[in-house]
């Protein structure tokens, strides 16, 4: 009965947690390349709103958890 409930909590899982890592580096990395490559600033402010509320994301996913 634990683990069901500990399972609940964490939506998702390993799955969910790659795909959030793997959408913080690629906004990240537009971000950051995209000044030198003359992408649009609304264009890589956009990725780097989508990397700080996926960073966010997986910060309250490691704290919650850190509390099981």
């Amino acid at each position: 009965m634990e683990m069901e409930a500990s399972r609940s909590r964490q939506a998702g899982g390993p799955a969910v947690t790659t795909l959030l890592f793997l959408f913080f580096v690629a906004g990240a990395a537009t971000n950051s390349i995209g000044a030198f490559t003359g992408l649009d600033t609304m264009f890589r402010m956009t990725a780097g709103g989508i990397a700080v509320a996926c960073l966010l994301i997986l910060i309250v996913r490691f704290v919650a958890r850190r509390k099981d």
